[in-house]
């Protein structure tokens, strides 16, 4: 048994003129149940809502302004949920909507909420089916496209295996559709910067992530351990004879070495409220020999954060080297920053602990 997440893009289920593509919804709907009912467990994230909604309320443009692109949300998520309802009704499937924000996941609290019930609701058999909650999301909040929520998901689930749905077979050597000789990429070791150069950016006038939004997803989802392939959404079969073992698409596979899943919350979740310029001894100790970040290293602190929040680490170059949880605020750091750690509780008139940010709760950037 495997446990799957199944992203869908808004240019697989619908398009400006037609509205959601329900055919569609059937075929993908009746493959997923077919996976299910050998024994695995699935968690759809589905674009969408917006696309069906800007159909019913008759724009024949995606809409620029927030409050519009919310309103078509609204009313195009009950259409989404409806016809996902009505299609896997006829395998007897129970699915549940679960609208999430950036902010329900960088949230530890309520990261660990969205977990137990995704989980939970798996434990009935039921298929949760994930959405951003754009009724209510702004550029603060948002994801930025349902591909790096389905990686977030997928790692925060502990899923298996990430399978995202394209509307092209995967990635090519370049754009198939300005290039009749690009070459399919079966197999794909590692995400190099020439992977990643060679992914297109969207097209559509109806999805958010091209291509390299896709690398990036499947980038975050190796670094758990997940599996991931890029396939077409609009073939029919292609979800069915992939899980059965034959070769569709592209496959990405994951080192030998992951994250766990709270190192993964830290690194992908969390919002970075400010950061930690360090020297060259403290970030050879966090990169080369894994150790915790101590005040000593600090040469400058930048933005306002309180305990518990999360910030970056940079060099002098303003380069990223790693992300963590802060066990002091920005006001305390910037008193002793440079200093030993017998010296933080001279300095400040307590001490919370010598480190300024534990291994334990910091992991080494090498993802965008």
């Amino acid at each position: 048994m495997a446990r799957l997440v199944i992203k869908i893009g808004s240019n697989i289920l619908a398009d400006k003129k037609s509205g959601l593509k329900i055919k569609r919804i059937e075929t993908i709907s009746d493959d997923i149940s077919r996976i299910c009912a050998l024994g695995n467990e699935v968690l759809i994230v589905s674009s969408g809502a917006i696309t069906a909604g800007m159909k019913r309320l008759g724009f024949v443009e995606k809409p620029s302004e927030v409050r519009l692109k919310q309103a078509s949300a609204a009313v195009g998520q009950s259409i989404l949920m409806s016809a996902y309802e009505k299609s896997f009704n006829r395998h007897n499937r129970k699915i549940a909507q679960v609208l999430l924000t950036r902010e329900d996941l960088s949230n530890r609290k309520r990261y660990i909420n969205a977990k137990n019930t995704l989980l939970t609701l798996l434990s009935f058999n039921v298929i949760p089916v994930i959405n951003e909650n754009d009724t209510v999301s702004t550029e603060e909040i948002k994801f930025g496209d349902n591909d790096q929520l389905a990686a977030l998901v997928a790692g925060t689930v502990e899923a298996d295996w990430l399978i995202i749905l394209s509307d092209v077979d995967g990635l090519y050597t370049s754009d198939p559709t300005s290039n009749a000789d690009a070459e399919l990429i079966r197999e794909v070791t590692e995400i190099t910067p020439q992977i990643e150069s060679i992914a297109g950016a969207s097209r559509s006038g109806v999805g958010t992530g091209g291509m390299y939004s896709k690398i990036l997803a499947a980038k975050k989802a190796l670094a758990y351990g997940i599996k991931v392939n890029i396939i077409s959404g609009k073939k029919s079969g292609v979800l069915k004879r992939l899980i059965s073992g034959k070769h569709e698409g592209t496959a990405f596979l994951p080192t030998a070495k992951s994250i766990n899943s709270r190192k993964g919350w830290i690194a992908f979740a969390t919002r970075p409220k400010g950061a930690l310029i360090l020297d060259d001894g403290a970030i050879k100790a966090l990169v080369k020999s894994g150790k915790s970040l101590l005040p000593s290293g600090i040469k400058e602190v930048q933005g306002e954060f309180e305990i518990g929040e999360a910030v970056r680490c940079l060099d002098t170059k303003g380069i990223k080297i790693a992300k963590g949880i802060v066990n002091y605020s920005s006001q305390d750091i910037s008193k002793i920053k440079g200093k030993k750690s017998h010296l933080i509780e001279q300095i400040l008139g307590f001490k919370y602990a010598d480190e300024v940010i534990h291994r334990d709760n910091l992991v080494i950037l090498d993802i965008k």
